[in-house]
């Protein structure tokens, strides 16, 4: 490894390179992401009033309004964000086990956190609790996920599961179950009874790793 540059005047560019990408602020990471290598240049960016938007819901049109981000600098921003979303998924060929809310918030909350829509997954666990296969149910609007009982089910039983939690978000950030999540949960533990596959929660990703499970406070 290359020798850690010395002194305030290292770059955020310097220190991916040399090896020390945990010195490297967030201010220096978006000014790399962006295709700068100047960190005050990042916390002028990060300092922009943008509608209390975090960046995990930062678009395409508000990156290429800011000066010198053009599609190309906004498209390298976008994927970063998007490859860390998608990093929770990789650990799944180690077999997690799920066993707490906690698990799945670990597995999934990277990439369901920020979205813009309610997305609803199911996590198909065998005997053991350990992961079989993470499936993407739905894509919903703002504030409602679309779930048919008979499409979850149907992954379910192909990935030979003895049991599922099933997990989706909710872009206000607010985790607390609404009427309809409660309602929803009641129809797939009947389903599940019937078809022998028992659903052992439902958690709610909201924002900053909050989260709530179904199972814990006694809705289902």
């Amino acid at each position: 490894m290359a020798p850690r540059p010395q002194g305030v005047d290292a770059s955020p560019r310097e220190l991916l390179l040399g090896g020390f990408p945990e010195s490297v602020s967030y201010a220096g990471l978006l000014a790399v992401l962006i295709g700068e290598d100047d960190e005050e240049w990042g916390r002028n960016i990060l300092g922009r009033d943008f509608g209390a938007l975090d960046p995990w819901r930062l678009s395409a049109e508000d990156l290429t309004a800011l000066p010198g981000v053009g599609p190309a600098r906004a498209a390298s921003v976008l994927a970063g964000l998007e490859m860390t979303r998608r990093a929770g998924s990789w650990r799944s060929s180690r077999k997690d086990t799920v066993n707490t809310p906690e698990d799945v918030v670990a597995l999934c909350g990277l990439q369901l956190r920020g979205c813009d829509r309610e997305h609803f997954w199911a996590l198909a666990l065998n005997t053991k609790n350990r992961l079989l296969r993470t499936i993407e149910v739905s894509v919903g609007s703002l504030n409602a996920s679309i779930v048919h009982p008979r499409e979850l089910f149907k992954d379910a039983v192909r990935a030979s599961a003895a049991s599922i939690v099933v997990v989706h978000n909710h872009p206000s950030g607010d985790p607390a179950p609404s009427g309809a999540d409660i309602q929803l949960t009641r129809r797939l533990v009947k389903a599940g009874d019937v078809l022998g596959i028992e659903v052992l929660d439902h958690v709610i990703v909201g924002d900053e790793g909050e989260h709530a499970s179904m199972r814990e406070l006694g809705l289902m």
